[in-house]
């Protein structure tokens, strides 16, 4: 473990020590960009690639200790959203996994089949759906959230009316990048389960680096995240995206044509898009939290606190403020939100939304 945990609570410098970066003159504000990189996860790739960069799969002994550093990387990922190491893949990007989960879904969807997309989605999970939607012909229906201050939220509720018979997909986020609510997952999942045969896509970039993800938990059929996005997962350049036993029934594989059985996500969407250096930081991302799931769950937990403390900060100037209007979520309960990122594309994505 990091030891950045002092008596239950985050220990801010123990942390900053674990990051090479923080020790520059420089700020780091860009959260878009990605989070700054664990020391760990830097030595990680640079050891890989002096003493290990050669074929995986090879039969001599560097080729083995290659192969085990990326299947240990793989573990790890599916370990950190507690998945099965055939229910993932790793790629550059959200937004590169979700394209490619769409083109392999392209064959499976009926003629007469309806998509319903959330309005405040970040573009990685609009675009591929929307490109889907218009290639095949299909219905798209928009999911907007009620717009009355502090209640612009995704629910069962009013996902509810445009769901049908025909409904294949449902995409949404599990907070969005700009609110910074936190929607109910779990209770959306099981609201389009109701529907035989739709599945729900989740994006969770702006979640996963500030709670714990637990994906057989909120029962969804995809989910994705960047390991190096908004701060907190501290992880190179690459996203991970899961998708569950029974939804890969309906993903075609996009890879080679010799790769068969096609058995395992990775097998069907990777093509071969995860760079072996950056799979094998992985592990040290989770070491990073804790050495097993207890103690990387007090150290969710820690963080969580301490960003409750901080956006009630910014939260109490907002809501005192009689020329500022909070459409997202007003309390700074860590359970109903995260950190919001950006008051700039808040207004935008408002503007588009009530427009």
């Amino acid at each position: 473990m990091a030891n950045i945990i002092v008596d239950g609570r985050l220990d801010v410098e123990a942390v900053r020590s674990h990051f090479p970066a923080l020790k520059q003159k420089q700020v780091f504000l860009d959260n878009a960009g990605g989070s700054q990189v664990l020391s760990d996860a830097i030595n990680c790739i640079r050891t890989y690639l002096e003493e290990t960069n050669v074929q995986l799969g090879a039969s001599y002994n560097t080729g083995q200790k290659a192969t085990q550093k990326y299947n240990q990387g793989l573990q790890a990922a599916a370990d950190f959203m507690n998945a099965d190491v055939d229910e993932i893949v790793i790629g550059p990007s959200t937004t590169q996994l979700f394209a490619n989960l769409s083109q392999a879904f392209a064959l499976s969807f009926p003629a007469d089949a309806e998509i319903v997309c959330s309005s405040v989605d970040h573009e990685a999970n609009i675009s591929s759906w929307v490109r889907l939607a218009k290639m095949k012909k299909l219905k798209l229906k928009w999911w907007t959230p009620s717009t009355e201050p502090g209640h612009l939220k995704l629910t069962p509720e009013n996902l509810r009316p445009l769901l049908s018979e025909k409904t294949k997909l449902v995409t949404c986020t599990h907070t969005s990048n700009i609110l910074g609510t936190i929607h109910d997952i779990q209770a959306i999942a099981e609201e389009v389960h109701t529907i035989p045969g739709a599945m729900l896509c989740v994006d969770g970039v702006a979640f996963a680096p500030h709670r714990e993800v637990d994906v057989k938990a909120l029962e969804v059929d995809f989910y994705s995240f960047s390991w190096y996005k908004h701060g907190k997962v501290y992880g190179p350049h690459i996203a991970v995206l899961y998708a569950s036993q029974s939804a890969q029934k309906s993903v075609s594989s996009l890879g080679h044509y010799f790769h068969t059985p096609a058995d395992t996500l990775t097998t069907k969407l990777g093509l071969a898009a995860a760079s072996y250096e950056l799979v094998g930081t992985i592990p040290t991302l989770l070491a990073y939290f804790g050495p097993d799931i207890s103690s990387r769950r007090t150290t969710w937990a820690a963080i969580a606190v301490h960003e409750e403390k901080l956006q009630s900060i910014l939260l109490e100037y907002l809501n005192g403020r009689d020329d500022v209007i909070v459409y997202s979520e007003r309390s700074a309960d860590k359970t109903l939100r995260v950190p919001v990122e950006e008051i700039k594309g808040l207004v935008k994505m408002l503007d588009a939304v009530l427009s």
